[in-house]
């Protein structure tokens, strides 16, 4: 069973990788439109699910602070992604987006029962190097005409990391909620494009299967992956796998024609990269978290 959660929780890094290049390739159609027709696609799994075994329908009673915790965290992430997406380059509102998984880890080891030790530390501030070399595009001057995108690819990986910390302690919730929390965001989303934005449809037939590629996979699927891995799975592996999604997300990036290749884009790879494998070192070596405190 573990193995089997492992591989699942695998998949969902690897669909997150993608992320960055399908909602580049998916046009001008705003945030809050985006989410909402991504995430109506992303609960069709579920549905289909509840469809076949309409028992299970039952699962989505879960107290509002699940519901609370799961709806801000997809609402909130993908708002925020797709908005910095809109207002900065794809690489690097994308690789300032996934400092998540540092975050998650400094932020981990604040918890009770943890030990915030050096190379948390050390690679909190590689990981902000990494970052201070994409936001300085021409030396120390910042650009401020993408100041939207950076702060909210920022608040991104804030929100992620705050969610995947608070929902630890809802490990005994299905999966099935999942569902819940896509529909619930779809018509957040609806509400606020209807209130705050101007409609915009895709273009053409590449805009389209960017749009629907994005239900499909990063922002449906492996939603149900993720949270099946974390539950089921070896979770210090899948959470030192994560730290591969930025390089992933890059170079796909890159090899896609999204993004030109430079020595300033390789080095926020590889500080950010780096940085949380640094600071993943005891998910690395399971054995350390039994070491005596440095």
């Amino acid at each position: 069973m573990k193995t089997k959660g492992t591989l699942i929780g695998f998949t969902a890094i690897l669909m997150w990788s993608l992320l960055a290049l399908m909602t580049a390739a998916s046009g001008k159609m705003p945030p809050f439109q985006l989410s909402a027709i991504t995430f109506a696609i992303g609960s069709l799994p579920g549905l289909v699910l509840f469809a076949v075994r309409p028992r299970r329908i039952a699962l989505l009673k879960q107290p509002a602070k699940v519901w609370l915790t799961g709806i801000g965290g997809l609402f909130g992430y993908h708002f925020l992604y797709f908005t910095a997406l809109r207002n900065a380059p794809a690489v690097e509102a994308g690789l300032i987006a996934y400092l998540w998984p540092l975050l998650i880890v400094v932020g981990s080891a604040l918890l009770p029962g943890e030990k915030l030790r050096w190379h948390h530390l050390v690679g909190a501030l590689a990981g902000l190097c990494g970052t201070f070399a994409i936001v300085s595009r021409n030396g120390l001057a910042f650009e401020a005409g993408y100041a939207l995108g950076y702060g909210a690819a920022f608040l991104c990986a804030f929100t992620w990391a705050g969610y995947s910390l608070l929902t630890r302690r809802f490990d005994r919730v299905s999966t099935d909620v999942v569902t819940g929390f896509c529909l619930a965001t779809a018509a957040l989303s609806f509400v606020c494009h209807v209130m705050l934005e101007q409609t915009i449809w895709p273009v053409d037939a590449r805009e389209w299967a960017a749009v629907v590629g994005l239900g499909l996979l990063p922002v449906g699927a492996a939603f149900y992956a993720w949270d099946y891995g974390v539950k089921n799975g070896d979770i210090q592996v899948i959470g030192a796998a994560s730290y591969a999604a930025p390089l992933l997300s890059t170079i796909i990036l890159v090899l896609s024609g999204f993004a030109e290749p430079s020595w300033r884009i390789l080095l926020a790879c590889v500080l950010i990269t780096g940085g949380a494998l640094l600071a993943a070192r005891d998910m690395l070596r399971p054995g350390s978290r039994t070491a005596p405190a440095e």
